[in-house]
């Protein structure tokens, strides 16, 4: 884990806290509604970062934002770590293979799996997005595309930047395929 021993999260409360979340993402964080994203098996630093940034207004969303506003620092970290410890489900997605096919060949066109190495799996402050919604995928990579989302130190905002739309729903296809 990214915390010390002394300053690790407490799971079981962060099952507790979890229970806000459920409506929107799912029981143990894994999410039926497309639009929100899994939350099981993140890693818990990419978590606390992101439950952070909402809270400061670094990424901005009209649900997620108000509700950060409201966690301490514990919280967030309680939360990290009952995410991370949670087994991402498998989702409900029916890839079309040539889509398929398109997205692996510009996942290796734009060296994709230098940060996100072990099928797409995450780490530390890289997010785990295989198997994750393909709607939400394809939001967020639009979102990073025309600058909406910035709060990755530019990363993914100059990946995406020359993306078409057929790419980015070839890359959610194949990303969302990957369990």
């Amino acid at each position: 884990m990214w915390l010390s021993a002394e300053a690790r999260a407490d799971v079981e409360a962060g099952k507790a806290k979890a229970q806000a979340c459920v409506a929107c993402h799912g029981p143990m964080g894994n999410s039926t509604d497309r639009q929100y994203p899994v939350l099981a098996g993140q890693p818990a630093r990419y978590t606390y970062l992101q439950l952070k940034d909402f809270r400061e207004r670094r990424r901005k969303d009209p649900r997620m934002s108000p509700i950060a506003a409201k966690l301490s620092k514990d919280d967030m970290q309680d939360l990290a770590d009952y995410f991370a410890a949670q087994k991402p489900a498998p989702i409900d997605f029916k890839a079309d293979s040539v889509a398929v096919e398109g997205g692996s060949r510009k996942s290796a066109t734009e060296l994709c799996a230098k940060c996100h190495p072990n099928n797409f799996s995450g780490q530390n402050e890289v997010p785990r997005v295989a198997g994750q919604h393909y709607q939400y995928i394809v939001k967020q990579l639009q979102d990073f595309r025309s600058r909406i989302r910035t709060n990755d130190a530019g990363n993914m905002g100059s990946v995406a930047r020359n993306l078409t739309d057929e790419d980015i729903r070839n890359l959610a296809s194949y990303i969302a395929n990957l369990h």
